[in-house]
């Protein structure tokens, strides 16, 4: 059977990741054709390492026409470049979900995605169990909300943070309002927000509230769907990943 040709729009540790599955034989119905990332030594070495080629702009990664296109750069290179690559002919698996925080580029996506037969895979990241959260949302006028639990350093850079945060002795909500608020103040940190909130009722309908927890690492996310007489809850706590760039 012919395998399909695999792009890679990033060239850090999650590209790296999707190379190791390739190599490992994790994704044997498919071919590594090209990488595209904005470092060109670290775009060389990830292309050297998965045995395809090296790609110095988006243009070059299309030539190779790609069947599917695997985005693991950042939010910004999701819009970008996806409707290029969907109107070139790739289908696209998106890890920086953020993006479609905005409606209007949400729907542009679909709909360019639609009128030429493409497929958009959203990836869940580090939450499973949207299969649910959907079902719930499909049987009736749902609410859907997410808490999420950081440590105060892990909000270092961002509007959110403050030096209080780093002597507080107790948890303190730091934000609290919708999805699309939150992905527009930290729009690197609230993936999960916005995958909770296309999976059930829409950014701008689903509740985010972020806390600041003395001494915590990591992040703990429990997300809520509900309608009358049924509820789900997906409580999912997720350890810092390894610092690395690489859009």
């Amino acid at each position: 059977m012919e395998r399909l040709k695999l792009g890679i729009l990033g060239n850090g540790f999650l590209a790296e990741i999707i190379v190791e599955a390739c190599l490992k034989g994790l994704l044997p119905e498919y071919e590594l054709a090209g990488v595209f990332g904005r470092t060109p030594e670290k775009t060389n070495a990830l292309a050297e390492k998965g045995g395809c080629r090296a790609c110095s702009a988006m243009e070059e990664l299309l030539e190779l026409k790609p069947d599917y296109i695997a985005e693991a750069a950042s939010v910004q290179a999701v819009k970008d470049y996806a409707v290029e690559a969907l109107n070139r002919g790739a289908n696209l698996v998106v890890l920086s979900i953020g993006a479609f925080a905005d409606q209007d580029f949400y729907r542009q996506v679909r709909e360019t995605a639609s009128a030429g037969g493409r497929k958009v895979h959203m990836a869940s990241g580090a939450v499973g169990g949207f299969d649910v959260l959907r079902t719930i949302s499909l049987m009736g006028q749902a609410k859907a909300g997410i808490r999420t639990k950081k440590g105060p350093q892990s909000l270092a850079g961002t509007p959110l943070f403050e030096d209080g945060l780093m002597v507080d002795t107790e948890e303190r909500r730091v934000f609290s309002g919708n999805a699309k608020e939150a992905i527009g103040l930290l729009p690197t940190k609230v993936n999960v927000a916005v995958a909770a909130s296309l999976a059930t009722v829409g950014p701008g309908e689903t509740s985010v509230n972020i806390f600041s927890v003395p001494g915590m690492t990591g992040d703990d996310h429990m997300i809520t769907s509900e309608i009358q007489g049924v509820k789900a809850v997906i409580d999912i706590y997720s350890k810092p990943a390894p610092l690395q760039g690489g859009a």
